[in-house]
């Protein structure tokens, strides 16, 4: 395998992986707390959430470009405190695909918990377990599934993020250029055999992807 190709792939992998983990958390939770809570303005929450699906990436990037860097709201306050810029570096790339694909793990987690029936964690309650072993013991093993296939769909996004990662950690090669990004720059630069290899590889790891949901899918219906 070409150097290139490789560094592009392990950083891919890393800033994927990275964004998928942050959103298994964020995102699992949110899905719980608007399937399970009633409030005002909940309607207006998710619909924030899942703006990042419709939105185009680019859009994003600038949205994150004015709020990280030096001179935004967050990035003013990491660089004045700690002494920390996340424009141009792969920390601000695990961002940028951890926003961009936040929906995909959020709206199947939602989905999955509403599916989770009610009465077995009041009967899980009933015989004193406490709310954190409720969602561990009962409502999480009830929707992993559901969970699962978007975490899936997420990781393989965010492999292939390249409008909000370019526009917030740019393409420097090593440090920021991601597998979707150094096919940008071998097309520009006219170097055909790179891009087809990088083409080749992202398309083999998607297809292994959805074939995995697929399976999980078939699962969780019983077929």
């Amino acid at each position: 395998m070409d150097a290139t190709v490789g560094v592009a792939l392990w950083l891919s992998l890393k800033v994927a992986g990275l964004a998928t983990l942050l959103n298994i958390v964020l995102g699992t939770a949110a899905g719980f707390v608007l399937a399970r809570w009633r409030f005002a303005g909940r309607d207006v929450l998710d619909t924030v959430l899942t703006l990042p699906m419709v939105m185009p990436p680019t859009v994003l990037g600038y949205y994150l470009l004015v709020l990280l860097g030096r001179n935004g709201p967050i990035g003013g306050w990491l660089q004045n405190t700690f002494g920390i810029n996340l424009i141009f570096t792969w920390q601000g790339a695990v961002i940028a695909a951890m926003v961009v694909t936040f929906p995909l793990v959020f709206k199947p987690a939602r989905a999955a918990f509403e599916g989770v029936n009610p009465q077995l964690e009041q009967a899980a309650r009933v015989l004193g377990l406490c709310e954190r072993s409720v969602f561990f013991r009962v409502s999480l093993p009830l929707a992993w599934r559901g969970i699962l296939a978007g975490v899936l769909l997420a990781f393989a996004r965010a492999l292939g993020e390249f409008g909000a990662t370019l526009m917030v950690a740019g393409s420097l090669p090593g440090k920021t250029q991601t597998l979707s990004i150094a096919v940008y720059e071998a097309v520009q630069a006219g170097e055909d055999a790179l891009a087809n290899q990088l083409v080749l590889l992202i398309s083999m790891v998607c297809i292994v992807i959805l074939l995995a949901v697929g399976r999980l899918a078939r699962a969780r219906d019983g077929r």
